[in-house]
């Protein structure tokens, strides 16, 4: 694969890459479009390949929070054309990585020293790339390790990528108001805490040891005399990313095995620890050869404060959702409904989110959930398409709900694609016996 000798980290270097894809998506609109007026029978998957393809390309190279942008869409697989979650999916785990001068260079400003000289031996060729960083293998106390190595500035990116991207942002989720900024500052928060190893190495070991009494779930062990706020040293852990392993699978045993883990951990957070790892994509999970899985990545932890998780919760429940009194009530509190809204609005917004949350909370309905089932998520996915299309959400204010719904929503969604592609029966009680 291509390495990258340089990352452009300027504001109009930047923007000026972003301007060079939008270009080149006009120009598919335009080739779509000329193809259309000769056979109006043509639909959209060509022009969504060239999109994702030439959307891919200008951001694979950008990295840092552009390229995260890439990565968390790929997660919405009910809501993006196929053509863009195949392509965005790259983003996960697989990028142009640095070149071998590059990371000398990182490990000299933040050691002091090469690699070469703090490991036994360090492989110069990254074994995988992603978003913010990539992971080189290395050796050391007898033991192989994962060296994690952040892209030089993508830190310094994030506030002015973001303000590149709120444009689109504010007319794609139609998103009104004055206080529209509190969205943008929440994921801005976040990406930059996702750059702070330091705190990623501490989430990691508190996170690993609170949650090490789930059955079939592994963590690696971290390396702080190995770290720093721009290298992450752990234990190396084999195994296949959870997307190869589930592209094969065949047997319903170890999904369902794995399914479990999987639902048991993020129940475990959310009820006990009350904090939760927020980017569950398939490059953050490896399987090993016992069908245990194993979490490997904790730079987007959410803490979930109390204010906002009782009725969060509460409305996870059908007697609630059933009750039009106390489901208006747990509206407001979350400020889906605000008090300066009109008749028309209540009316309109209590009945999208009753239709919503009736189907989305379902998993938590009863003892048992079985999350191969191809109607749930067909259901999810033709209420995604009557929402792109409804005129009268476009006219209103979109801008719903407390910011704490952003990564929360985004953990579930894709909680629930992960322990789809396991094709996963699990018991959504069992996480309870974990909490003493």
């Amino acid at each position: 694969m291509k390495t990258l000798d340089k990352i452009p980290t300027g504001k109009i270097e930047r923007a000026g890459q972003l301007i060079k894809t939008g270009f080149k998506v006009g120009g598919n609109y335009a080739a779509y479009y000329g193809e259309k007026f000769v056979n109006p029978s043509l639909n959209k998957d060509k022009l969504n390949e060239n999109n994702a393809e030439d959307i891919y390309d200008g951001l694979k190279n950008l990295k840092g929070s552009a390229l995260k942008v890439a990565q968390m869409l790929s997660m919405d697989k009910s809501i993006m054309p196929q053509q863009y979650v195949d392509k965005f999916s790259l983003s996960q785990f697989s990028v142009p990585p640095l070149s071998a001068p590059l990371v000398r260079k990182t490990f000299k400003k933040y050691f002091g020293d090469y690699p070469e000289s703090l490991f036994d031996t360090f492989e110069p060729n990254a074994v995988n790339a992603a978003s913010i960083g990539q992971v080189h293998k290395a050796t050391k106390y007898g033991k192989n390790l994962a060296v994690k190595i952040q892209y030089p500035g993508v830190a310094d990116s994030i506030s002015s990528d973001l303000a590149l991207v709120k444009p689109f942002a504010v007319r794609m989720f139609n998103i009104k108001g004055k206080d529209s900024d509190k969205y943008f500052k929440e994921v801005e928060d976040k990406l930059l805490e996702e750059t702070d190893y330091i705190l990623e190495l501490k989430q990691s070991l508190e996170v690993s040891k609170k949650c090490e009494v789930i059955a079939n779930l592994r963590f690696p062990t971290y390396y702080p005399e190995l770290s720093s706020e721009k290298i992450l040293t752990m234990e190396w852990m084999e195994g296949e990313h959870l997307s190869e392993f589930t592209s094969h699978n065949k047997d319903r045993e170890k999904g369902d095995k794995l399914g479990q883990a999987l639902w048991d951990f993020y129940m475990y957070q959310m009820h006990h620890l009350r904090q939760v790892h927020a980017d569950p994509h398939p490059g953050n999970f490896l399987i090993d050869k016992d069908s245990n899985l194993i979490a490997i990545d904790f730079g987007c932890i959410k803490q979930v404060p109390p204010e906002f998780y009782v009725p969060y919760f509460e409305l996870a429940n059908p007697i609630v959702i059933e009750n039009p009194k106390l489901f208006n009530e747990k509206l407001y509190e979350l400020e889906i409904l605000r008090k300066d809204d009109s008749i028309e609005e209540i009316l309109y917004f209590t009945k999208l989110f009753h239709d919503l949350l009736s189907l989305f909370t379902k998993p938590f309905h009863g003892d048992f959930f079985d999350f191969s089932d191809e109607y749930f998520f067909g259901q999810i996915a033709t209420m995604g398409e009557e929402f792109a299309k409804d005129t009268q959400l476009r006219k209103m204010n979109g801008n719903r709900g407390s910011k704490h719904f952003l990564y929360i929503n985004r953990t579930f969604f894709g909680l629930y694609n992960l322990l789809h592609d396991l094709k996963a029966r699990v018991d959504t009680q069992t996480f309870k016996q974990y909490i003493i």
